[in-house]
């Protein structure tokens, strides 16, 4: 899954103290493709998450990579935020910002239209990075989260993946949790739950998300508290995956995630 992954920051002892409050944008993933007993697995390494992408029920299984051994990016990027990464700035009088012209449909488990329509909805005050709308996801963008794009394309259509996703990052008013969403459209409502179900946490708690029983979450604590804490959730609506990702300053409160989820799901469930 995409797919989620842990951000645990790696301080220097000179500048380690003055980086550690800030919220950081997420790690690329680094992937690669292994073949166990039948099972194709795509390994995302970040500093505390492996994700394992089983695929689907009676489908054809995609060749594994040659290579043996995983391979691990030192270059840590922004993960699903536009690249440059752009942060907004406060105004002291801010314009009101245009109306949105993007649109989409609900039909029963199909999702039509502009996919960014689906995204959370922003909450007031919010400050987005890059477009208000969200961005727009090829295949090639979805795929080069894991690393391994070559490997994770074949994964993606073993699913029926209809090449049409999008994602939006933003802040909190306060400044207090930096928000990822990001939403992939496959061909039907089972192959997007298979593939929301297929993605497994290495490290991290798992817990359970109210009012979402096919829903899973993940939090991932950071070593020290004056470092940023993560919660990630996964789950499906109709033909429709969806990851929420939220980031924090020490030990995230579990309700966060909770809350985003329920917000993300109405949203692909009513399209309102």
């Amino acid at each position: 899954m995409s797919v989620p992954e842990g951000v645990s920051p790696v301080e220097d002892a000179e500048s380690g103290a003055a980086r550690a409050a800030a919220v950081r944008p997420r790690p690329r993933r680094a992937a690669v493709a292994l073949a166990v007993a039948g099972l194709l697995a795509v390994t995302a390494v970040s500093a505390t998450v492996t994700v394992a992408v089983g695929r689907p029920a009676g489908r054809k299984p995609v060749a594994a990579a040659k290579s043996a051994a995983p391979t691990v990016s030192s270059s840590p990027s922004a993960g699903p935020t536009p690249s440059p990464a752009v942060t907004p700035t406060q105004s002291a009088a801010p314009a009101p910002a245009p109306s949105s012209t993007v649109h989409g449909t609900v039909d029963g488990s199909t999702h039509g239209g502009d996919l960014r329509y689906f995204l959370l909805p922003l909450p007031d005050g919010a400050e987005v990075y890059g477009s208000a709308d969200g961005l727009s996801l090829s295949q090639k963008d979805v795929s080069a989260e894991f690393g391994n794009a070559d490997q994770m394309g074949q994964v993606l259509d073993s699913y029926g993946y209809q090449d049409d996703a999008a994602t939006r990052h933003y802040r909190t008013a306060d400044g207090r949790q930096d928000v990822t969403t990001r939403l992939l459209r496959f061909k039907s409502r089972q192959m997007a739950k298979e593939f929301a179900r297929g993605m497994s946490f290495k490290k991290g708690d798992s817990f359970e998300i109210d009012g979402d029983g096919d829903a899973q979450g993940v939090q991932l604590t950071p070593e020290q508290q004056a470092w940023t804490g993560e919660l990630i959730g996964v789950s499906s609506v109709g033909d429709v995956e969806y990851e929420v990702t939220v980031m924090v300053k020490g030990t995230p409160d579990k309700a966060l995630l909770v809350d985003a989820m329920k917000r993300q799901r109405d949203r692909l469930a009513s399209g309102g």
